[in-house]
């Protein structure tokens, strides 16, 4: 964990302007797809700080998405008054469903939502705080700083399709990049999961359940024996085979209308995840192993069988920056400069680091002060925000 201490960054907002930021930002709506009104209020905040608004820009990557989104992502790009590479901050954008209707409360050194049923949105408005408060205090304090790309994604918590889709010649080809999105301040995660999700559709045969069951074929039983089937030979869940790890889910199932119909239609959601690609692209397989094995399980009085389509498609890769990357380095000297260790570490979860590097752009991810994320006892650590503004202060200015 981050010890206590505090320290002083010139130039930075002081603490309870970028608390005032954070509030409003925690209690606007933005679902996946719908982060209009986080662009506005970002777009209007920094337009009354001084900004051009031809240094900021909208980059279509919701027309790009398979998700029909409001708006793409939102850049704002600020030439540099020192010599030096060009360095982009990331956070994303939208929250998840729980957190919709989210009124944010200070209680001592938390936020935590008022209302017991709603999440907060912490994740990610944080790290969107993080980067207003930075972008401001360059701005209203004359900071020099190298040339920086801020990046405000959106899509994240439904397959990173914003970093995904990101309209890279508006980034301006930047070397270094650290995005906002965890818990403690001197977290560093350096490297992440890649996901595989997949859409499984089982045929069955509709026959009277009272009358003539033995002329159908059901759908539900061929999900369930090839569900079974996973959790016997140790394919769901977590996966361990000799060194290799990964996880899988069966998370979505839908089928059947009546009691008394032989279900003749499911539809399943599930996912594969490893941080080793050629190893989730073997849970795939023995997930479409055991629907296929399953199919032929069941079948009709006159022997009629069901049939089994899978669709699927990579989220993201996983990746592993090296100790020696120029964003690893940069972030380990920002963090302890602020008197923490840098607690590196890689996570079994997307990040939009993930597509950033995949498209050249080794990234880094540090905390911004979320707890308990996707729920609704979600709540912020003011402390770490705060010393993650400084933080970001730091990379944006020191060079």
């Amino acid at each position: 964990m981050s010890n206590t201490s505090t320290s002083t960054v010139a130039g930075i907002l002081p603490d309870a302007q970028a608390l005032q930021l954070l509030l409003r930002l925690l209690a606007i709506p933005g679902l996946s797809g719908a982060e209009s009104k986080v662009v506005e209020f970002l777009h209007e905040t920094l337009i009354r700080a001084g900004v051009s608004p031809s240094a900021l820009t909208m980059d279509g990557a919701n027309l790009r998405s398979s998700v029909d989104g409001e708006v793409g992502n939102l850049v704002l790009r600020l030439p540099g008054t020192l010599r030096a590479p060009r360095r982009m901050l990331v956070a994303h954008m939208d929250t998840v469903p729980v957190c919709q209707g989210a009124r944010p409360i200070q209680r001592g050194r938390r936020i935590v939502a008022r209302d017991k049923d709603t999440g907060l949105g912490a994740d990610n408005r944080a790290g969107v705080g993080v980067l207003l408060t930075t972008a401001l205090s360059i701005l209203q304090n004359e900071l020099p700083h190298p040339p920086l790309t801020f990046l405000w994604t959106v899509q994240e918590e439904v397959g990173l399709h914003g970093a995904h889709h990101v309209g890279l010649r508006a980034l301006g080809k930047p070397k270094l990049a650290f995005n906002w999105d965890g818990s403690a301040a001197d977290s560093l995660k350096i490297g992440a999961t890649g996901g595989y999700r997949m859409n499984i559709e089982i045929r069955g045969i509709a026959s009277h359940a009272g009358g003539h069951p033995e002329q159908g074929v059901s759908a539900i039983v061929i999900a369930s024996l090839a569900i079974a089937d996973l959790v016997r030979n140790g394919w769901h869940g977590l996966i361990e085979k000799g060194s290799q790890r990964g996880t899988s889910n069966v998370g979505v199932i839908h089928g059947g209308e009546a009691t008394n119909v032989v279900t003749d239609l499911v539809r399943i959601r599930a996912e594969a995840r490893s941080h080793n690609s050629k190893f989730r692209e073997r849970i795939v397989r023995e997930i479409e192993k055991a629907f296929r094995k399953a199919a032929k399980q069941v079948r009709s009085a006159a022997g009629k069988l069901g049939e089994i389509s899978f669709d699927g498609q990579l989220d993201y890769d996983s990746f592993r920056l090296p100790l020696s990357d120029p964003s690893v380095v940069t972030a380990s000297a920002a963090i302890k400069a602020e008197g923490c260790q840098p607690n590196l570490g890689i996570v079994n979860g997307g990040l939009d680091a993930n597509w950033l590097t995949a498209h050249g752009i080794p990234t880094v991810t540090l905390g911004c002060g979320q707890n308990n994320i996707h729920t609704v006892n979600e709540w912020l650590d003011l402390d770490e925000f705060h010393r993650a503004c400084r933080i970001a202060v730091r990379l944006a200015t020191e060079v």
